[in-house]
């Protein structure tokens, strides 16, 4: 393919080489999401869309813009004019510049193109912070914010129990099926296709969502569906939506905390580790392949970490009795 090749010949390309290789459906989007926003960053700086205009030093350009003047959120129906900020996170603008790189790659493998022109291009240092999940209370006050006497509350209400008890991502619990249920035996499979690792991974739940999950499917027999969690008309629930209504309950259970759904998935797996639970179980439940992956789902509370001290420190050992905490109390 010659050098003046239009940019979205070549994505043609590379979306056609990772269909055949198997990837998610939600993965092949997120290239055309990533692709779509350097086309329109492109076409909004009345740039050309050819091979032999795409260098290194555009895409440090494009990097520059998404970091200082892109605004946040734009165009999202969810989002309050407030929240439209200039400036993308790190995380965002590594994972769209990543969809670039793994396309270049791609086509110089497949020889397609001869050189990949953003090699060298690194990704921006992106500083993870700790993620401040819910307390006990703060879960208890959300869970009880729906109107449950309504259905979409009671399908919330059941939905916050599945994603909290399956430790699961709202992309997957959206789109499960009551096949994927086994209300006898407490358990709910995620099947290959909708998980992110590409692996079906098969979870237990407690009695208690179980029992709510039969509810909401007996409450569904109006709809000609087989999705569990549905809208008001039918339809899977909207991911967004969910989100929108989540930050709802938090308002109305007086929590001060930035609440999303992937929050339920942190605070379960850091209240999993609190209680006791082995890491690698975790790893299991999580659904991830690399145990490292876990740690970013793992925050320990400053309580348990100061209580994990005490009891373990080594200097326990080796202190002088007087030098250690006197019990004064029964």
């Amino acid at each position: 393919m010659s050098s003046d090749s239009h940019l979205d010949e070549l994505f043609r390309t590379f979306l056609a080489v990772k269909s055949a290789e198997g990837r998610a459906k939600n993965t092949m989007q997120q290239y055309r999401d990533n692709y779509n926003y350097f086309i329109h960053y492109l076409e909004d700086h009345d740039l050309p869309q050819k091979l032999e205009d795409v260098d290194r030093h555009l895409i440090r350009e494009y990097i520059r813009y998404m970091r200082e003047d892109a605004i946040k959120f734009d165009g999202h129906k969810y989002k309050s004019d407030k929240q439209r900020t200039k400036g993308l996170s790190a995380s965002t603008v590594n994972t769209r510049v990543k969809t670039l790189q793994t396309m270049f790659r791609c086509l110089v493998d497949e020889e397609v193109i001869s050189h990949n022109p953003i090699e060298g291009v690194k990704r921006i240092p992106d500083p993870q912070e700790i993620t401040e999940v819910l307390t006990v209370n703060e879960l208890k006050r959300l869970l009880k914010a729906p109107d449950r006497t309504t259905f979409p509350g009671f399908r919330d209400h059941a939905l916050m129990h599945v994603l909290i008890d399956g430790m699961m991502r709202i992309s997957e619990a959206s789109k499960l099926k009551v096949s994927d249920f086994d209300l006898t035996q407490d358990t709910v499979t995620i099947p290959a296709k909708i998980a992110k690792s590409r692996k079906y991974r098969t979870l237990p739940l407690k009695p208690l969502t179980s029992r709510l999950v039969k509810r909401l499917i007996e409450a569904n027999a109006d709809f000609n569906t087989e999705y569990v969690f549905l809208m008001n008309y039918g339809e899977p629930v909207n991911r967004d939506h969910f989100r929108k209504r989540l930050k709802d309950y938090a308002k109305q259970a007086d929590i001060k905390k930035n609440v999303y759904p992937h929050l339920l998935r942190h605070t379960a797996a850091t209240m999993f580790l609190e209680d006791g639970g082995d890491i690698r179980h975790l790893q299991m439940l999580l659904g991830h392949a690399d145990l490292r992956m876990v740690v970013r789902y793992t925050h320990l509370s400053d309580h348990a970490l100061r209580e994990q001290h005490t009891k373990h420190s080594p200097i326990n050992k080796v202190s002088d009795k007087l030098s250690r905490p006197r019990k004064t109390k029964l």
